[in-house]
């Protein structure tokens, strides 16, 4: 009797706090969604990914400079930056000179 009056408290302790624990993550979600949807925030995450593609440009240009030609080709072959930076597209959405 023990085992099934405990068994039957931590059905019913599941079953509200699921139920709850749905509520609040719907509350959550409907919080994300509106605040990804504002125009200030969207500026700001675009404007992340601008600097953070330029950034990461710039630190593979600096690597490539340095050892891409003290690489075998058979490096070089493999990785899209390194065959990508004769035609002047780094990779990250940046276009270079």
């Amino acid at each position: 009797m023990r085992k099934l009056s405990f068994a039957v408290g931590l059905a019913t302790g599941y079953v509200l706090g699921a139920r709850a624990g749905r509520d609040r993550y719907e509350q959550l979600a409907k919080s994300a969604r509106g605040l990804t949807r504002n125009p200030k925030v969207q500026d700001a995450a675009r404007q992340a990914r601008e600097t953070a593609g330029s950034v990461a440009g710039r630190a593979a240009d600096t690597v490539a400079g340095r050892v891409g030609e003290k690489l075998p080709s058979s490096v070089t072959d493999r990785v899209p930056y390194l065959r990508q930076k004769a035609s002047g597209d780094d990779g990250w959405g940046t276009d270079r000179p």
